[in-house]
């Protein structure tokens, strides 16, 4: 299966940088992956609802050009749908049984995500209702894709 993260932001710390790197080396064994780093856009606090709208739709833009157009697209928001490990892992099997080879997950800017990103996606997934630091997200979704295909695999990591 070949997994791509288009997200909003580079990631900034070495430490977070290390440990999605060593993931995405573990993922090798089982796919491709893919991770797409957009620019984020420049504000200043406080915005309007306008002006939000206005960064997040151009964000949103960049978001939606990366994504293929036969990809399954998992949306992360906090306001989507939770699963546990196992879930998720079932989730990727049965996509791969249906012949879906590619699968997308987004992880939008700080300000959130457009309307049509929102629209696009086949699976709003939530990991949390807590609040995470979209730099931290792409590590825990790197460590979960990893996890789920192990368990799908039948392989000692997952506890």
């Amino acid at each position: 299966m070949n997994f791509k993260i288009v997200a909003v932001g580079k990631i900034k710390e070495e430490y977070l940088r290390a440990g999605i790197a060593e993931y995405a080396k573990r993922l090798t064994a089982y796919g491709k992956l893919e991770i797409v780093e957009l620019k984020e856009e420049v504000f200043k606090e406080p915005l309007s609802e306008k002006e939000r709208l206005q960064i997040v739709t151009k964000e949103g833009e960049r978001i939606l050009g990366q994504l293929g157009n036969r990809s399954f697209v998992f949306v992360l928001d906090p306001r989507g749908r939770s699963l546990s490990s196992e879930e998720f892992a079932r989730h990727l099997s049965e996509l791969a049984l249906r012949g879906v080879s590619d699968v997308d997950f987004v992880i939008g800017g700080s300000l959130g995500l457009s309307p049509a990103v929102r629209e696009r996606a086949d699976f709003v997934l939530s990991f949390s209702e807590f609040t995470f630091p979209h730099q931290l997200m792409r590590l825990i979704l790197v460590e979960q894709i990893y996890r789920a295909v192990t368990i799908n695999r039948g392989e000692h990591y997952h506890k």
